[in-house]
């Protein structure tokens, strides 16, 4: 894909305004999402040097090159033409053209431009809830769905342990939206370390740990996580999201920079924003885009930290760690990866992707991951050096004013680095299972681009209507799998993501397959 070079990024940004006269629109003209998306289109062309055919409307804009400052540019000149107030993270909350023009139209139906203001009364739809542009968005988005006579996959009722099976709706089904990978969520010796947890110190440690909230389970898992990745020490935070939120938001700063890339979770995204670092996307995987940015840009910042996940949880991929240890260590930057979906999963012995490539732990100097996912609990950490730990552990504000993960869920955690330590059989299980299921999709020719070596499998079907659709014809065949629609993958690459477990059976994984092809089949038919 085209880049942006240094020069284009600081005529989009501050030069666009010459050709408002001729763009721009008139009182009287009527703005639609078609307008707002065609002004996008020709507005990046140009900057871009491109014929507008170049243009794909679904693509991120990241994709273009666009890095913070262009796309603050962009939010600019679109308030000029608009005679709108705009959020200056609107390009990534919104990171495409399609969804961008849709957002702003929705806007623009519901708040007066800036020189229409008639009058000093505010208007219902900035003091109701029910009347938010952003909500009444989410309303025709969910009303099209009912409309096609799709039933919500989102919220659906399970009970009992969620494993290689699940119970909803008085249905048994094949479960495959489930992060138990190690199938240790409901392991007996899982439950009964929770149970006695309870019993001693109760459901809740009551306090923030800096000042009463400390127990031995604390220390005792941190100590066990710390062994589990390979780092000197570990901290265990409440939650996987508020982890990233809270350690990036803290350890960055305005005069730093933050680089990820572009497929990176959204709990990145808040935390880069909450550091009020300059923060830009990479596109995806892509070590040597990295390395040009670094190369162009790096000498301007003071910290730059580059932020990667172990597995994408979207596409299932997994990056060259190898490829980004060079460049970071070129560029003498800070190298943190995300291992939610990777930790427990990958490598011989579940230790991640670090164990996966065989590197040196001390080569990355963040690493983060969940305790909510193969270690069967609730949580997140960041392990790395005694510095960075003890750093963390008296200054995070989002450590130090929240009260400590809760007894069970600590004891829980503990017990499945044991059982996951004590049953490595586990791990191989699990991954041989990911790599049928691959297998048998490939054979099958379905579209599976990227996952590979991974438990996370998406399979992509086209739009976002037919994935509702193949999710909800799957509830009815005994499988429950969750379909990603659009906005929050583009609606040509609408999938249904399969994510694998070590206690799934090669007949449910067979089962399964049959009946993908089969439906796939009718629907192309």
């Amino acid at each position: 894909m085209r880049m942006l070079d240094s020069s284009k990024q600081q005529r989009y940004a501050f030069t666009a305004m010459d050709n408002m006269s001729t763009q721009g629109k008139t009182q009287e003209d009527e703005i639609t999402p078609e307008t707002i998306q065609n002004w996008l289109i020709a507005h990046l062309a140009e900057s871009l040097g491109v014929d507008r055919t170049h243009i794909d409307s679904t693509q991120p804009f990241s994709e273009y090159g666009l890095d913070s400052l262009a796309a603050l540019g962009l939010v600019g000149d679109l308030e000029a033409w608009l005679g709108l107030r705009l959020e200056e993270t609107m390009v990534w909350d919104y990171p495409t053209i399609e969804t961008l023009s849709q957002y702003i139209a929705s806007r623009m139906v519901m708040e007066p431009s800036a020189h229409q203001c008639i009058s000093d009364e505010v208007p219902p739809e900035h003091y109701r809830f029910e009347l938010f542009p952003e909500y009444r968005m989410l309303r025709q988005r969910m009303e099209e769905v009912e409309q096609h006579g799709v039933d919500n996959p989102y919220f659906r009722v399970h009970e009992g342990v969620s494993s290689d099976t699940t119970l909803s709706k008085g249905q048994r089904l094949i479960n495959y939206s489930s992060y138990n990978y190690l199938g240790l969520s409901g392991h007996p010796r899982v439950s009964q370390a929770a149970q006695a947890a309870i019993d001693w110190y109760g459901t809740s440690v009551s306090a923030s740990r800096i000042s009463s909230g400390e127990t031995p389970l604390h220390r005792e898992l941190e100590k066990a996580v710390a062994a589990l990745v390979g780092t000197e020490n570990a901290l265990v935070y409440v939650g996987g999201h508020a982890t990233n939120i809270n350690a990036i938001g803290h350890l960055l700063r305005p005069k730093d920079l933050i680089v990820y890339d572009a497929f990176i979770h959204n709990s990145v995204l808040q935390g880069s924003k909450m550091s009020g670092a300059s923060h830009i996307p990479f596109p995806h995987n892509d070590w040597q885009a990295l390395d040009s940015i670094l190369s162009n840009i790096r000498h301007q910042y003071q910290r730059v930290l580059v932020v990667l996940e172990g597995i994408y949880s979207a596409d299932g991929d997994i990056p060259e760690l190898p490829r980004f240890i060079e460049v970071k260590q070129r560029h003498k930057a800070l190298l943190m990866i995300d291992e939610a979906h990777s930790i427990g999963v990958l490598g011989q012995n579940g230790r991640g992707i670090g164990e996966h490539f065989g590197i040196e732990t001390t080569q990355v100097d963040l690493w983060m991951g969940t305790l909510s996912k193969a270690l069967a609990s609730c949580g997140g950490y960041i392990a790395g050096s005694h510095a960075l730990i003890e750093y963390l552990k008296y200054t995070d504000p989002g450590f130090v004013f929240s009260v400590g993960i809760t007894p069970a869920n600590a004891a829980a955690a503990l017990a499945a680095i044991q059982c996951l330590r004590a049953e490595p059989e586990r791990v191989t299980r699990l991954q041989a299972r990911a790599n049928l299921f691959a297998q048998l999709a490939r054979e099958a020719h379905l579209n599976t681009p990227a996952s590979k070596n991974s438990p996370v499998i998406p399979v992509f079907v086209g739009g976002s209507r037919d994935a509702m659709y193949l999710a909800q014809v799957f509830f009815q065949e005994g499988i429950s799998v969750q379909p990603m629609v659009y906005p929050s993958v583009p609606n040509a690459t609408a999938r249904l993501r399969f994510f694998i477990s070590c206690t799934h059976t090669e007949e449910q994984i067979m089962y399964t397959m049959n009946v993908l092809i089969k439906e796939l089949t009718k629907l192309r038919g």
